[in-house]
């Protein structure tokens, strides 16, 4: 009697355990990121797609890689953002480096790079202030302004969407003045 009633514990021990595991938190956090709490970890590494399913990053504009500029709520206080050719807002992240994208790979998958499509210098439909250009990177020609390679955020699901906006702390919109 005594060996089944230590069986037992032992093995209710186990499950609880094994379900306290399997019901850990998201490294990722909760929240929303527009406007409200931030990711509270984020992870060290990309995730890293299988080759099998893991579609290559195609270019989010078409051949001169068009830029606009858009007003959108970032924040909850309206400012003019960049735009690719679709309205889709644009962002930079801190880790990158002028000629070197830290984001490549899976993490290219859920930040799509804007890439140059055709021989031509990038182009934007209004005047900016600050230098348009062109990158190669792991992702390929990939534009940049002031410095800052760009790109979009597959969580915005259309134009005028700044889901992406302060996620782990280095993800962020580009707006004109981006120095």
């Amino acid at each position: 009697m005594l060996y089944i009633k230590r069986t037992t514990l032992i093995i209710l021990t186990l499950f609880f355990a094994v379900a306290l595991v399997a019901c850990g938190s998201s490294p990722y956090g909760t929240g929303s990121s527009a406007g409200g709490s931030t990711p509270t970890t984020a992870p060290t590494t990309a995730p890293t797609p299988t080759p099998t399913t893991a579609p290559t990053p195609t270019p989010t504009a078409s051949s001169s890689a068009l830029l606009q500029t858009a007003t959108a709520t970032v924040q909850g206080k309206s400012e003019t953002i960049l735009t690719d050719a679709q309205g889709k807002t644009l962002y930079y992240f801190t880790p990158d480096t002028p000629t070197t994208s830290a984001c490549t790979g899976g993490c290219a998958q859920t930040w799509p790079p804007l890439l140059a499509g055709g021989s031509g210098a990038p182009t934007s439909s209004t005047t900016l202030p600050g230098k348009l250009t062109v990158v190669t990177t792991a992702n390929g020609s990939q534009v940049a302004y002031n410095g800052h390679l760009l790109y979009t955020y597959a969580g915005d699901s259309g134009p005028g969407q700044t889901d992406g906006e302060g996620l782990f702390g280095k993800w962020f919109i580009a707006t004109p003045d981006l120095k």
